[in-house]
């Protein structure tokens, strides 16, 4: 026995060496050209435009014929859910799809809020921009991007949008009012899908701050979750003089720091867990590697090959709704594969549901957004050398919080949700109020009369990654709400104690729910 916790403690020794080396300051702000042929020599042109989503009587007409000639394999018996969506169940949702939903009706409802278009780096960029109706006196908001994931859209975000905007018309504290921007993940939706390969999270990281310095704000917060998780990761890596708060509904670990869990055990506080940090993330095998495995199918056709089968879904209703209608039941809860239906109308409506898909569906766009995970592939370790030095909240089971604290190495104050999840990130279909709890309380208390963060005067010019005379995050050395709990970096803890004893230091976080309409698997993995 002696003998093995010698050989693990020397193994666990070389592995957190390699993988704890110190971390670089900033992601290099660099420029790309996404659209097709070269970059013409005349400037880009950087106008914002009304964008209207639209259909028709032959964009209705299709989708029903295409449903009507759908052709379904009989389930197995007594399978529920464990080999897929059950097509015994997806038979109903077609026949309301086909019958009852109304998709212009929809298309009313998304069009109301403000959409834009404007061109960042040859690609057109949708997002949807929402500013508050009223605010209180004094008061100018605070800018927020929120960026989903897959296979999400930027409508995952429109119940909690009001909430953030208006959150006195909705019985709320008017301390945190929001001012709103969700794009659309280039290939995404009505995003432009890029004509050229290699436009991956770092890529898009860019993309979204020159479209936030477009709009005027040279501060601000961002929140993501699934693929918009990784992609707010990068902007805080990349700009975090501009990042006031970053806040996570899953947490990448993109490192060797996975490899010390078969070793940890033995000898945790090398590594430096704690004790409940060990109870929280036991058994691993199960916890953080089988059940991923389990549900990681997709990625990795999707990471290979993404065209083939988006073949197939892109000339498919059936087929695409199947597709995507799988994850948001397994992702929210794994349970689910023992029911017939899967669960998905206990925590979503159908017309929540088709909504989204008939996002990928009318703008044909299930196969570049697929791409997304090809060209992500391989690129994930080449940023975990970079620290993320901004407050920081997750909205995650606490078993990934320490992984996640130490993989990145983090300066930023960090703080875990706890308890609100069955699987990684599986907080859909979860009450709005309740979702917006945490990223609301996640920010400082200003004094009224405080900046929001915008600037009046645009300066796409300033590549803005540090402090002019710290290298620093702007934003740091914010009060502790009263009653919060916040965590801190293992290797920060003890400084962090010392200043929050003294009243300074950290932003507080408070356990909460990211707001995230599609599920995503569980955070050990890329998505």
């Amino acid at each position: 026995m002696w003998l093995e916790i010698l050989l693990a403690s020397v193994l666990a020794f070389v592995v957190y060496w390699f993988v704890s080396r110190d971390k670089e300051e900033t992601l290099p702000l660099e420029d790309g050209w996404w659209g097709p042929g070269a970059r013409p020599t005349a400037p880009e042109d950087e106008s914002i435009r009304p964008f209207k989503v639209e259909t028709s009587d032959e964009e209705i007409k299709d989708l029903h014929r295409r449903i009507d000639g759908t052709r379904l394999t009989p389930p197995l018996e007594d399978s529920r859910f464990h080999y897929g969506f059950n097509s015994n169940y997806l038979k109903k949702i077609l026949s309301y799809w086909r019958n009852e939903f109304d998709w212009r009706k929809q298309v009313e409802m998304l069009n109301r809020y403000p959409h834009f278009k404007t061109r960042i780096e040859g690609l057109d960029i949708h997002f949807v921009h929402v500013k508050p109706p009223q605010l209180p006196p004094g008061r100018t908001p605070k800018p927020l991007l929120m960026v989903h994931g897959w296979p999400g859209s930027f409508y995952e975000f429109y119940k909690i949008i009001p909430l953030l905007t208006d959150p006195a018309n909705h019985g709320l504290s008017e301390e945190h009012v929001f001012e709103v921007i969700c794009p659309s993940i280039p290939g995404y939706a009505f995003s432009e899908a890029a004509s050229k390969k290699g436009l991956n999270s770092v890529a898009t990281a860019r993309i979204f701050y020159k479209l936030m310095l477009r709009l005027g704000f040279r501060e601000f917060y961002i929140q993501g979750g699934d693929w918009g998780a990784l992609i707010c990761t990068h902007m805080a890596q990349m700009v975090p003089s501009h990042v006031k708060g970053l806040h996570l509904n899953m947490a990448f670990i993109l490192n060797g720091r996975i490899l010390t869990l078969f070793l940890v055990r033995h000898c945790p506080r090398l590594f430096g867990f704690t004790q409940r940090d060990m109870e929280l993330m036991l058994p691993f095998k199960e916890k953080i590697f089988y059940k991923p495995l389990r549900e990681s199918g997709y990625m990795h056709i999707q990471s290979t090959k993404p065209d083939t089968v988006g073949c197939a879904l892109n000339d498919s209703p059936a087929g695409l709704a199947a597709y995507i209608l799988e994850k948001f039941s397994t992702w929210t809860d794994s349970e689910f594969q023992e029911l017939e239906d899967g669960g998905l109308e206990r925590k979503f409506s159908l017309d929540d549901l088709l909504t989204n898909v008939m996002l990928y569906w009318t703008t044909g766009t299930i196969t570049s957004s697929q791409r997304f995970y090809k060209e992500n592939r391989g690129q994930l370790f080449k940023q975990d050398r970079v620290k993320v030095s901004v407050p920081t909240g997750l909205a995650e089971p606490r078993r990934m919080a320490p992984l996640w604290e130490q993989s990145q190495g983090s300066d930023g104050p960090v703080d875990s949700s706890s308890g609100h999840s069955r699987e990684g990130g599986g907080d859909r279909g979860l009450p709005p109020k309740r979702c917006l709890s945490s990223c609301q309380e996640s920010l400082p208390r200003e004094a009224p009369g405080g900046s929001g963060g915008q600037s009046g005067d645009r300066n796409e010019g300033d590549k803005g990654g540090k402090d002019e005379n710290t290298g620093r995050n702007k934003s740091g050395g914010r009060d502790v709400h009263p009653n919060t709990h916040t965590r801190v970096s293992s290797r920060k803890a003890l400084k962090g104690q010392q200043e929050r004893a003294r009243g300074g230091g950290g932003s507080g976080w408070k356990e909460g729910h990211t707001p995230a309409l599609p599920g995503n698997p569980p955070p050990t993995f890329p998505v």
